[in-house]
């Protein structure tokens, strides 16, 4: 049986105030022509189908569309919420859309009942039993769970000997290959900046014993792409949604599952419309410098050394790179002087004047210059006329 592990879509998302819906239509275009081109039976998705529980119309229609494309191929589709979701919403209308080859695991009540499909390699009886464990907020589930303490290992654990119960009661009947569909946060696995924490501290991390087990775990909520076992697998997010990513090779995992147990696992990449460029110097080695000539047509993250801020060094930048999103500053070269505080300076400035280029040199650390001072202090007069004419 050969699955597709995808998950973290976040439908409706924007990088950085740019959005994302048109990147996100592509990716679907792509995955619906991998999925039919290399006849894949089940596309799992491991949670964060959406970015936020109430995402809106234009992305309830987007997933929609996904869903009709890809089940209109053959293949099944295996989801599961993420703690972006909401699992209630999410799952509404699970018992029809199973109907048509959707099958939603949002509800606790759901761990132990996995989607049972048969396998076409001749092996009779043979089946696969695919099940989904949502995302789990110890706090909202422990009881329900029946755990005592409120913990993501706890809870996830529970959830996991669920599973196991039941494949053994179903193992008596027949031969049963398991795979998992988990939203969580394994040890060992790398984090990026655009995901959510789980919990702080890093108390949310549960081992990565629990799923070993298993003939494949198809897990969600960490960006990037990895393998933390041969059988336990992060296939990241489809698109970059933060700068942290720029080095990733955005894909999902092709998994060939046997009836006797075994997996083979190769990598998918798929094509992302815009590259990620992280870029650092002084603002005339930037504009000039030919290294950069590739990050022209990328969104870029900026970081300026020069010992002063430039003037109106975004609009600058953009000549160059019109996809700058981020821009910061961390001067090199510069002996670092005792820094004085806002408040101290308003103390010492002596008149109005004096308030404003405290203000500019506080917000930009650059002193105001002669024609900027003269600019400040002709606004100033004309403020004290008016104020006077009234």
């Amino acid at each position: 049986m050969r699955l597709l592990h995808t998950s973290d879509w976040h439908l409706g998302r924007s990088f950085h105030g740019v959005g994302m819906l048109e990147a996100q239509r592509g990716f679907v275009d792509q995955l619906v022509a991998f999925v039919e081109a290399e006849s894949v039976d089940v596309v799992l998705i491991a949670g964060d189908v959406y970015d936020r529980a109430l995402p809106g119309l234009d992305v309830v229609k987007l997933l929609d569309d996904a869903l009709v494309r890809i089940t209109g191929t053959g293949a099944k589709v295996v989801l599961t919420s993420g703690n972006h979701d909401s699992a209630i919403r999410l799952g509404f209308a699970a018992r029809l859309l199973e109907r048509g080859g959707v099958h939603l695991r949002t509800q606790i009540e759901d761990l132990d009942v996995p989607v049972l499909l048969p396998f076409d390699d001749g092996d009779q009886g043979a089946v696969v039993a695919i099940y989904g464990i949502p995302y789990l907020e110890p706090r909202l589930v422990a009881e329900r769970l029946g755990v005592a303490n409120a913990g993501h290992f706890d809870v996830t654990r529970e959830a996991t000997e669920r599973i196991r119960r039941d494949l053994e009661r179903r193992r008596q009947a027949g031969p049963v290959s398991s795979v998992v569909l988990a939203h969580t946060f394994a040890s060992g696995g790398i984090t990026s900046d655009s995901e959510r924490d789980l919990s702080i501290g890093g108390l949310g991390a549960v081992p990565l014993d629990l799923f070993q087990d298993f003939g494949y775990t198809a897990l969600g909520h960490l960006h990037g792409r990895q393998e933390l076992a041969p059988n336990v697998r992060y296939s990241g997010s489809p698109l970059a949604y933060s700068f942290s990513e720029a080095k990733h090779r955005k894909g999902a995992w092709l998994v060939d599952l046997a009836s006797d147990g075994g997996i083979e696992v190769q990598e998918v990449v798929w094509n992302n419309p815009t590259e990620l460029a992280v870029l650092r110097g002084t603002l005339d080695q930037l504009l000039e410098s030919e290294e950069h000539r590739w990050a022209e047509t990328a969104y870029c993250q900026v970081t300026l050394t020069d010992p002063h801020r430039p003037v109106q060094a975004m609009e600058q930048l953009r000549t160059r790179f019109p996809g700058t999103l981020v821009l910061a500053f961390d001067p090199e070269g510069v002996e670092e002087k005792p820094q004085s505080t806002y408040s101290s300076r308003l103390a010492a400035a002596e008149d109005d004047l004096g308030i404003c280029c405290g203000f500019l040199e506080h917000v930009r650390q650059r002193s105001a210059g002669a024609v900027e001072e003269a600019a400040l202090r002709e606004a100033l007069e004309s403020i004290r006329l008016e104020a006077a004419e009234l």
